[in-house]
């Protein structure tokens, strides 16, 4: 710290309080000592304003918008980190998600088995209770779901870009920014997780002064909001002031959850697999568990296509002679499948052989939140709006064996590679299934973009931008094609002349888009010119006229297209 000793005007901008004074070698000692304590003291207190300086320029004081209402954030499935906790000694390790060790935590205290009385599934660990962390006002569950990684840490960030942009608009940590992390082992209207949403609603919206929220969900989390919406919609009418769903699956997964029940998931992709949750220990724990039965394709939704579970098998004809046949099962005849292929399914846990085939007393729990998911309706004062994927090949009916293999025991279902036949959606979610929620919506907009990875779209960051009104308000601006029409001229005359009626008009915008072309694009491109006339022929009652019109659309420059409108109207009177 010497360099702060070289003051002699340097730091002309502090006060002169802690400017330094040097004694002159003729100062009698005694003063010099006074001036020596006098230094010591000024120097404590430069000491001081410099660390405070500091402090300023490694963390900049973030904008906060007062004026905001506040956020409340919601995952989809496996959206939520996981702890388990020792109930003998109180000590809690994080399950979900961790890659370090993952696989045997996983085993060993995630595993469950769903009890019918309760609706509830529970750890087969007798001894071990799962929660979900409330950090950070419920955002550091949903953040980022392994802290502890490094490499690779994309892979498991859920809501973190989301936040970080949000914190950049003005919104604030337990002022207008909060989370709600869940066990996505439970179905989405377990008693215990609709208590602990009302719970928070009450929270959030005391937090924030009495604001009405804004609920922001992605994927299963839609599927939450909307069976809470159904079940308590007098709470939600009391709290919430806008709800978002992102990528939420209204109508199922067909392709994605099907494969699951045979061959199980991975929430990873690349690499990252080798040092995760197998497979095949997902697919134990999601036999269990009603979330993922509760995003089986919805049997009573008009599909445009029925999705299908298809299956080639080896069928003996009428000369005995086995050939291949290609079986088709729709969504209500899929259950029979899933039964005789995981009749034999099974797990060993501390020692014991547990059985575990596709769960009927799930299935009936399952029919009851059809029903509530149903019935459910956008409460007055609420608005509902929508963004769903588009443009990546999405599983929609799945396929298994092949005419030259065929699938000769259906028990050997769990050991082929699925085939899928895609259709237009996020990757998980189809289009279609996103679309239908049911619901009178604000807006439906469709956002090119992969399941998780839309929640880290600038596209979606624009949209949620202007409907959560942060920031300065665009009124131009368009979510659906995410661009800015600004008008810059209007002209309109009229006047008569010789028995004839003749109005000119001109207008001019420019659209404004994140998209810019290369110069050279711009250089080599003319401007597209489009025109069109129309006539009405005149009777008794009305008067003839004829109208043309002239569009000129300017090619993009530096992300703006320049529109201009000509036209001119003339009518003849009776």
């Amino acid at each position: 710290m010497d360099w702060i000793g070289r003051s002699n005007g340097q730091y002309s901008n502090w006060p002169k309080s802690v400017q330094l004074v040097e004694p002159s070698p003729l100062t009698p000692p005694f003063i010099a000592a006074h001036l020596d304590l006098g230094m010591a003291m000024l120097l404590g207190d430069i000491v001081q304003s410099v660390e405070m300086w500091l402090k300023l320029i490694q963390k900049p004081q973030p904008y906060i918008d007062p004026n905001l209402d506040p956020v409340l954030l919601v995952p989809g499935i496996a959206g939520s980190i996981l702890t388990a906790v020792d109930d003998q000694n109180g000590k809690d390790e994080r399950v979900w998600v961790r890659i370090l060790g993952a696989d045997y935590k996983f085993r060993t205290k995630l595993w469950s088995r769903f009890d019918p009385s309760t609706g509830k599934t529970v750890s087969l660990d007798p001894k071990t209770t799962i929660r979900v962390p409330e950090g950070r006002y419920g955002l550091q569950a949903i953040d980022v779901l392994d802290p502890d990684m490094i490499i690779g840490r994309e892979c498991v960030c859920y809501f973190h870009d989301m936040i970080v942009e949000m914190i950049k608009w003005g919104f604030q940590e337990g002022k207008t920014l909060f989370g709600f992390g869940y066990d996505f082992r439970q179905s989405n209207r377990l008693q215990e997780t609709m208590d602990g949403l009302a719970a928070k609603l009450e929270s959030v919206y005391n937090a924030s002064g009495g604001k009405k929220i804004n609920i922001i969900s992605h994927s299963m989390g839609g599927i939450l909001i909307k069976c809470f919406m159904g079940l308590h919609s007098d709470i939600f009418q009391k709290y919430v002031k806008n709800w978002i769903a992102i990528a939420a699956p209204f109508r199922g997964a067909p392709g994605y959850v099907a494969s699951t029940f045979l061959n199980g998931m991975s929430f990873v992709d690349g690499w990252e697999q080798n040092f995760f949750i197998s497979k095949w220990s997902m697919h134990q724990l999601l036999i269990e568990c009603p979330s993922i039965y509760e995003l089986m394709a919805c049997p009573h939704f008009h599909w445009k296509h029925k999705p299908l579970l298809e299956i080639w098998r080896e069928k003996k004809g009428c000369d005995g002679v086995p050939r291949s046949i290609l079986e088709s099962y729709r969504p209500r005849d899929c259950i029979d499948i899933f039964k005789e292929a995981l009749s034999g399914n099974s797990v060993d846990y501390d020692g014991e052989t547990i059985p575990l085939p596709f769960n009927l007393e799930i299935l009936k729990w399952v029919k009851e939140t059809q029903k509530v998911l149903s019935h459910a309706k956008v409460p007055s004062g609420v608005k509902f709006y929508n963004i769903y994927g588009m443009n990546l090949e999405t599983p929609h009916s799945v396929c298994y064996g092949s005419e030259e293999t065929p699938v000769t025991n259906i028990q050997d279902l769990r050991f082929f590679q699925p085939k899928y036949v895609c259709v237009d959606g996020d990757g998980t979610v189809p289009t279609e299934s996103a679309k239908a929620d049911g619901l009178h919506a604000e807006a439906r907009v469709a956002v090119p973009g992969e399941h998780r990875g839309i929640l880290c779209e600038p596209h979606v960051f624009r949209i949620l931008k202007h409907w959560l009104r942060a920031g300065d308000p665009d009124p131009f601006y368009n979510p659906i094609n995410d661009y800015v029409i600004l008008p810059t001229a209007f002209e309109m005359e009229s006047h008569c002349e010789k028995g004839l009626q003749v109005t000119s008009l001109k207008e001019e915008w420019e659209i404004i888009s994140k998209d810019e072309d290369s110069l050279d694009d711009v250089a080599s491109r003319e401007p597209v010119v489009s025109s069109i006339s129309v006539s009405q022929g005149g009777n008794k009652q009305s008067s003839r006229s004829e109208a043309h019109a002239t569009v000129v659309i300017h090619p993009q420059n530096e992300g703006k297209q320049h529109v201009e409108l000509n036209a001119i109207s003339v009518s003849v009177g009776t």
